[in-house]
């Protein structure tokens, strides 16, 4: 028979068990899930510690938590998580939004002269959470979803509908399957070189959405190649990739007739050459 714990006992045990984990933000991720699984907020759970957790709650806390402690990342585990003030559905079929990946909607929102209706994509869209983004904040602004991966359209669909943006979902290789021009690219393609460590929570993530070549670049060169033969290029292509890619990739952009822009932490804006 469970013996029923407190909350306050649930989660000194739960934060010693994921700091032996060697989970950095053990508290912190033990307060989520006790946040989610009791449907209330942290104010209240440090308020009333000796709240009694039912068995069935405790059995499913107990789950979750040695889904952490093998550093499962805490989006999978929840099901969804936050990107630029929102919440998205995600699965390990997508990779999860990274903070840094914000910076594209900031880089974005900053360009001035945009068309009065421009028309974006956003290039392996993986949960959506990018492109949908970028339909919600940008005024008169059509935005499709292009991605290769079947479960991964799954789940950028799903967050279409809970977004109500209605947007299309296109199965794509990166623009090889697609005959739409576009003024703008939204391009956060796997950038990550095939031979770099990456930690312990991103290898539970979909590696098709990780790893980009010997240099990490081998997507980029593809997808240029491709804007190369388009007849209406696009006029601005956002990318991101790691800092010390951003020489490599300005070249490989520039053959295919643009200019870096502007460059913001992770993201380069490119434009077309005139």
């Amino acid at each position: 028979m469970m013996v029923l714990m407190k909350v306050g006992e649930w989660l000194q045990d739960a934060t010693q068990e994921l700091r032996l984990a060697e989970i950095s933000t053990a508290r912190l991720d033990a307060l989520v899930l006790l946040e989610d699984a009791l449907n209330t907020n942290r104010t209240q759970l440090l308020a009333y510690p000796d709240m009694v957790i039912l068995a069935d709650t405790q059995k499913l806390l107990t789950e979750q938590l040695a889904r952490r402690a093998r550093h499962e990342p805490l989006a999978y585990i929840r099901g969804h998580t936050e990107f630029y003030g929102r919440e998205f559905v995600v699965s390990p079929a997508v990779l999860e939004p990274r903070p840094e990946t914000e910076t594209m909607i900031e880089v974005l929102l900053k360009q001035a002269d945009l068309p009065p209706e421009p028309a974006l994509a956003d290039i392996g869209t993986g949960s959506g959470a990018l492109g949908i983004t970028a339909f919600l904040e940008l005024k008169n602004a059509s935005v499709d979803l292009i991605e290769v991966d079947n479960k991964a359209m799954e789940i950028a669909k799903v967050n279409v509908i809970n977004h109500t943006t209605g947007q299309n979902v296109i199965k794509s290789d990166l623009l090889a399957q697609t005959s739409q021009q576009y003024d703008v690219l939204l391009c956060n393609l796997p950038y990550v070189p095939d031979t770099h460590t990456i930690n312990t929570s991103a290898m539970h993530e979909p590696k098709i959405a990780i790893f980009g070549g010997p240099d990490g670049l081998d997507l980029y060169r593809k997808l240029f190649e491709q804007i190369k033969n388009i007849r209406k290029r696009p006029l601005l292509i956002l990318t991101e990739a790691l800092p010390p890619q951003h020489e490599a990739l300005a070249h490989i952009a520039n053959e295919a007739g643009y200019t870096l822009r502007q460059t913001d932490d992770f993201i380069q804006a490119f434009e077309l050459r005139k």
